[in-house]
């Protein structure tokens, strides 16, 4: 019985129920095994189910053999020195920027960090933004002065007519004026409609002062974005400021819209406060730990 019992788990159901008619044959107390033999071989004798094929559509196509040279063999490559050349990376970091970029952006941090005052803020935060910048700039393209070709025209023209003894017609035209001595002296003597200035003029010192003195004046005025947007106005590369004494009568309605606004977003607006203080990234999150510990701290104090 031992030997039959040991078979029970064997490595093969045929060693198994060779065993188990052996002891089958040895005595009577083996019948014991009898029913457990016969559904043993009942589950064996058992007809396995059939499982249908894959229908052909499901079947996927076995992808091609690969092609491969005996002739040559598979290496890995090794990026050391005289060895294949290094994958392509982001090298932006490694650039050396010329001078003047990284002075720009040496000057854009600074102005971030440091606390700026309200005068020089202005410049920074409050310029106009695209949709009024580009009304302001459709009026002024209306009143561009002459550029050379023009000017030489028009002297051409006056020089034929005096030759025919006519009288030429000197009217004056209305036109952007620029230069910031003639602001200047347009704003003090009330002329001036309104002014546009340049927020990246360099040395800023140059205009600084307009704003105040157009507010105490009560000239109406705007900080825009670009010196050299003002420039393309008046043919020139760059321009401080811009300046409009009068318009046409079509655009007096124009004109006044964007009167009101510059008055009400600049003339009359709210107080400028100061700028700047503002930390980086890796300070930011150091602040942020620290004031994380401490709160820890005071609770677990709390708690005590």
């Amino acid at each position: 019985m031992e030997r039959g019992f040991g078979y029970i788990f064997g490595p093969s159901a045929q060693g198994f129920l060779f065993q188990c008619s052996k002891d089958v044959q040895l005595g009577s107390a083996a019948f014991r095994w009898a029913p457990l033999v016969t559904r043993l071989l009942a589950g064996l004798q058992a007809p396995k189910k059939k499982v249908a094929p894959t229908p052909a559509v499901a079947r996927k196509a076995a992808a091609p053999a690969k092609v491969v040279n005996p002739l040559y063999e598979k290496r890995n490559k090794t990026f050391g020195l005289g060895g294949a050349p290094p994958p392509k990376t982001d090298l932006h970091r490694f650039v050396k920027w010329p001078k003047y970029v990284r002075l720009q952006r040496q000057k854009r941090v600074l102005s971030m960090r440091l606390k700026v005052p309200p005068l020089i803020n202005q410049f920074v935060t409050k310029s106009l933004d695209k949709n009024q910048a580009q009304t302001v700039f459709k009026l002024l393209m209306k009143y561009r002065p002459e550029d050379k070709k023009e000017k030489r025209d028009r002297l051409k023209t006056e020089a034929e007519a005096r030759v025919a003894g006519k009288e030429a017609d000197k009217k004056k035209p209305i036109v952007v004026k620029y230069g910031i001595n003639h602001i200047t002296n347009l704003v003090e003597s009330g002329k001036a409609q309104m002014v546009i200035i340049a927020h990246d003029v360099d040395p800023l010192e140059l205009v600084v002062w307009l704003p105040a003195l157009c507010k105490k004046m009560g000239v109406p005025y705007a900080i825009v974005k670009g010196k050299a947007r003002l420039g393309a106005v008046v043919h020139k590369k760059t321009a401080t400021a811009l300046a409009l004494t009068s318009v046409k009568n079509e655009d007096q309605r124009e004109l006044s819209k964007i009167v009101d606004t510059f008055k009400a977003q600049y003339n009359d607006g709210p107080r400028i406060n100061w700028g700047g203080h503002i930390l980086g990234p890796k300070s930011q999150v150091k602040t942020k730990q620290r004031e994380r510990a401490v709160a820890k701290e005071l609770a677990q104090r709390v708690g005590i």
